[in-house]
């Protein structure tokens, strides 16, 4: 492949393949809500490690050579850890300290900062429309919040909420910056999830005390580690390089819809229908921002050298 191919691809496919990930995502609520009683962090651990388990046996059977994407400069590493073990760190203790159908949501405040930071680092002017789904956003956000209102007083899961929070601005960062090393293989997920693997269980072992999980359990934490946590990154990472981040961003809201309706399908979340008022502002919001946007992703050249 020539050196010019390699900086301009087409974006078209590379956002069909987003598309595996959003509907992975959407089980991501549902899955983390069935495995109650697992410590966050020993949830992380086993989950990221079944997915770099899975990396090692495809890499593998290169031998040595399979695993040449991972020599990559630190900037790499250390952008992909921060936005992938920080943010699931965030995600499941939001998910277990506040309601999962209304973390959820907030969490899923990410795709229109994902558009909204595109716009920046993009240098374009931001419009109206974007700023008008930002506070739509915001609306939604604050709607959640108001359902504990005075009466609940100190029972208000203000921690949850702020990493809920937390997760969306990692995420759209993370997924901004990544496009900067589109040049970098989508299998170095494999290695970012086994760093994530190690810091999880270090994490467990200092704060947590580890709990054996159950067949039900074992079930829900193989299958988050092989869609959710596995083929979901490989496909966002590639998606997020390669294709548009404003229809990626438009697209995600699929997934708080279908997360919901999951939650409240099986009897996981204590939401009621009064849930529906937020969810359409969140995804009106987003709507509204990405109505402007162009599906074409700008070339964008590799910080990273080919070696």
């Amino acid at each position: 492949m020539s050196l010019a191919s390699s900086l301009v691809r087409p974006p078209h496919s590379a956002t069909a393949v987003g598309v595996i990930a959003i509907v992975l995502w959407s089980c991501l609520a549902l899955l983390t809500t069935l495995t109650e009683g697992i410590p966050p962090f020993e949830l992380l651990t086993l989950s990221f490690g079944i997915a770099f388990v899975a990396s090692l046996v495809i890499l593998g059977r290169r031998g040595l050579a399979g695993f040449s994407s991972w020599r990559q400069p630190w900037a790499v590493w250390v952008t992909g850890f921060v936005g992938i073990f920080v943010y699931h760190a965030l995600y499941f203790f939001a998910l277990k300290v506040a309601p999962a159908a209304e973390a959820s949501l907030i969490n899923y405040l990410w795709p229109l900062l994902l558009v909204l930071l595109s716009a920046f680092s993009a240098g374009e002017k931001l419009h109206k429309r974007q700023m008008l789904g930002a506070l739509l956003g915001l609306a939604g956000t604050a709607f959640i919040m108001q359902q504990h209102g005075p009466e609940a007083g100190a029972s208000m899961p203000i921690a949850g909420y702020l990493a809920a929070f937390g997760c969306a601005v990692i995420w759209a960062g993370y997924s901004v910056i990544n496009r900067r090393f589109n040049n970098v293989p989508s299998s170095i997920i494999g290695g970012i999830c086994g760093m994530s693997a190690a810091s999880g269980l270090i994490c467990h072992l200092a704060f947590e005390t580890t709990v054996l999980p159950d067949p039900g359990q074992w079930t829900a934490i193989v299958v988050l580690g092989l869609g959710p946590v596995g083929l979901a990154f490989l496909a966002w990472d590639h998606a997020t390089k390669h294709g548009s981040l404003a229809t990626l961003g438009a697209l995600s809201y699929l997934a708080p819809l279908i997360s919901t309706l999951l939650l409240l399908a099986v009897g996981r979340s204590q939401a009621g229908p009064i849930l529906i008022v937020p969810a359409v502002l969140i995804i009106a919001g987003a709507v509204i921002a990405t109505s402007s946007a162009s599906d074409r992703a700008p070339a964008t050249r590799s910080i990273v050298p080919n070696e």
